[in-house]
């Protein structure tokens, strides 16, 4: 577990699944991670983290609000088989868009995968209409790095940007990131 002034980052739990289900159910919020999902789908996605968790020893952490214990979102750490880099992903519920949880999740997530899992680098696999993420991306200290049909199947067709930086530029800039 992660702790930072606002949120804890955890492991994910079954009684995420609730919200988690409420923000693939959104049309708005899905729009740039794959699109809304039935409550089935959402579900099987759902099990891609505790299941990376367990064989990989890494994957996004649940996100959530300390004060309320409200789940708001995931951050992490993703590398799925064939994915272009070390993703630093994440993916929030509309309720909590626009009040810094994503840069602030974001910061304790570089850290811990730069000094628990040793990555050199990151990255972030961003839908060139998602501005707000490419926002988040850019306050990171992250730059674009390349765009195009770079995912695996079956996001093969899927046009992305690939912004990210190195754990020396990381390091850098880590203090001002605001």
């Amino acid at each position: 577990m992660i702790e930072t002034e606002r949120l804890l980052l955890r492991l994910p739990r079954l009684d995420d699944f609730e919200r988690y289900a409420e923000l693939f159910a959104d049309e708005e919020a899905s729009r740039h991670i794959g699109g809304q999902l039935v409550r089935g789908a959402a579900w099987r996605r759902f099990l891609q983290m505790p299941g990376a968790w367990a064989l990989q020893g890494f994957a996004m952490f649940s996100v959530v609000e300390k004060s309320t214990g409200l789940w708001l979102g995931q951050m992490g750490p993703w590398r799925p088989d064939g994915w272009p880099g070390n993703e630093i992903g994440y993916a929030f519920h509309p309720q909590a868009w626009g009040r810094g949880y994503a840069l602030e999740s974001a910061v304790a997530a570089i850290d811990w995968a730069f000094d628990t899992l040793g990555w050199d680098d990151i990255v972030h696999c961003i839908s060139p209409a998602n501005l707000a993420s490419k926002k988040v991306a850019q306050r990171l200290g992250s730059r674009l790095l390349r765009q195009g049909r770079i995912l695996p199947a079956p996001a093969e067709e899927v046009e992305v940007e690939m912004w990210g930086q190195s754990r020396g530029e990381w390091r850098a800039h880590r203090d001002r990131v605001a």
